[in-house]
């Protein structure tokens, strides 16, 4: 078993810092920390969610707060992507012209519904970028967008309250 995570993943004490100091400023380090998390730094929106409730953050608001940096994230994506500057997707997201052009069939079969996966980890970002990028209707996708957004963190409020209800 692996306990040295910084194997794992680069800069992890650097992230695990960053992602405490952010808990530090209550709901608006949650709503910035969970903005962040779903555009160029690579950290757990998950993870500052659970904090937050572990703290004893009012779940409704902490999944509201969440929710709404993250759902801010995204529509920064799709803006991103809307704007098509391929150096800028590169440069701050990270994302390559290859795979930009992988996912068109994606949203050419499913349109603004694919917005719903973009809170999948790894490749939700990019379907937010794909999303703008190929003009997909901007009102629909910002709908799905957060109801998916929003249906992760209400299951992780739930996880977390079962869990703190049986301990």
């Amino acid at each position: 078993m692996i306990t040295n995570y910084s194997l794992l993943i680069p800069n992890f004490r650097y992230l695990c810092i960053v992602m405490e100091s952010l808990l530090e400023f209550g709901y608006i380090g949650l709503f910035v920390g969970s903005l962040l998390a779903a555009t160029i730094f690579p950290f757990s929106s998950d993870v500052l969610l659970l904090g937050m409730l572990v703290a004893g953050g009012e779940p409704v608001t902490t999944v509201v707060v969440a929710t709404l940096g993250n759902w801010v994230g995204g529509l920064i994506g799709y803006w991103m992507g809307w704007l098509g500057k391929l150096e800028w997707l590169e440069r701050w997201f990270r994302v390559k012209p290859e795979t930009i052009e992988k996912h068109k069939a994606k949203v050419t079969r499913w349109g603004s519904l694919l917005a719903l996966l973009t809170w999948t980890p790894f490749v939700g970002d990019i379907f937010a970028i794909v999303l703008g990028f190929y003009k997909a209707k901007f009102l629909p996708s910002a709908f799905w967008m957060f109801v998916g957004k929003c249906g992760r963190y209400i299951c992780w409020a739930i996880i977390e309250g079962v869990i703190a209800s049986a301990v």
